[in-house]
């Protein structure tokens, strides 16, 4: 990938990953900054994510923050001066990444198959967090996006790759999309950016449903053969 090519895809990630954070809000998945979304950039060890701190209705495309694989924020391409002319048209505002950026880059560096990561705390998927519950499947809509229940992944503190560590260790056994990081909240993968807020929006509304269900007994469970079913069909079959 060229500079001027590179520099096109940041710039067309940096307008993604800004339109998908309105979608959280839009679906009531976060309140004042919290949550986050991130994009990998084909073909570099380089992720774009929002930045910490700001609210959401001050973001902009141009304050995305491009890190190496390790959160570190970069403004070049390996063995380039950082400066000048040489800083190029994605050259970083000067503002932190968010403050899960380690758990996300742990994410793909370690699941090459992940294009992007979403973070949210939204009320209903963090409640089952909280009581450190996996999400039954009992319901034919979380057969089809999430092929089984959805998981519980270990307590773990933000600051390190602690949280990355979990998520990779949960899903790589799980069909799952989604995890719920105990007592934190629910992370989700995609293929694409937009696949992981899809999957974000889809735990929020599983995990409502279910709490909702139980409220009126014990939900009935889905037998393991119409779970495969069902997500093979959605994954394979439906939409195409």
């Amino acid at each position: 990938m060229t500079r001027t090519t590179l520099e096109a895809e940041i710039a067309r990630l940096r307008e993604e990953v800004c339109a998908l954070h309105a979608e959280l809000t839009r679906y009531e998945l976060v309140v004042w900054t919290a949550g986050n979304v991130s994009a990998r950039v084909p073909g570099h060890d380089l992720m774009v994510i929002k930045p910490s701190g700001v609210s959401y209705q001050d973001l902009a495309p141009e304050l995305m923050v491009v890190t190496d694989l390790h959160g570190v924020p970069v403004d070049s391409l390996p063995g380039d001066p950082i400066s000048g002319e040489n800083r190029g048209e994605w050259g970083n505002p000067g503002l932190s990444p968010s403050s899960d950026t380690a758990a996300h880059a742990y994410v793909y560096r370690h699941m090459p198959e992940v294009g992007g990561v979403v973070h949210t705390h939204s009320t209903y998927a963090t409640a089952w967090a909280a009581r450190g519950e996996p999400i039954p499947c009992v319901l034919t809509m979380m057969g089809d996006e999430f092929g089984g229940e959805i998981p519980i992944g270990p307590f773990a503190l933000i600051g390190d790759d602690s949280i990355g560590r979990g998520i990779v260790e949960t899903l790589r056994n799980s069909a799952s999309p989604a995890v719920l990081m105990q007592s934190h909240g629910p992370f989700t993968i995609g293929p694409t950016p937009r696949d992981a807020v899809k999957a974000a929006a889809m735990c929020e509304e599983v995990a409502r449903t279910v709490h909702i269900a139980r409220q009126l007994g014990e939900p009935l469970p889905i037998a393991p053969e119409h779970i495969a079913s069902l997500h093979d069909r959605y994954q394979n079959v439906y939409g195409r």
